[in-house]
């Protein structure tokens, strides 16, 4: 799926049919040079993910954390109205 984004930060990004994501999948990581899906930093992810309006993680190990890829399509779908 490839997801088209307006404004200075339009970026075409692929997500996975299915399976997990990296937070620098989902913010990006300028260093990596990966674009944002959802330009946030991620000081302002981890608050929305601790308010509710961002999705649970999984953790894997003590020093991974991953997002569910559905949950991720929900959350483009729910902000974007795509």
């Amino acid at each position: 799926m490839n997801c088209h984004f307006k404004g200075d930060d339009m970026q075409h990004n692929i997500l996975p049919e299915t399976g997990l994501v990296r937070l620098s999948q989902i913010i990006g990581d300028k260093k990596k040079g990966i674009p944002p899906i959802i330009p946030v930093s991620k000081s302002a992810w981890w608050v929305g993910v601790k308010s509710g309006r961002y999705p649970k993680p999984i953790k894997l190990t003590a020093r991974t954390t991953c997002w569910n890829v559905e949950d991720i399509r929900k959350l483009i779908d729910n902000l974007y109205n795509i």
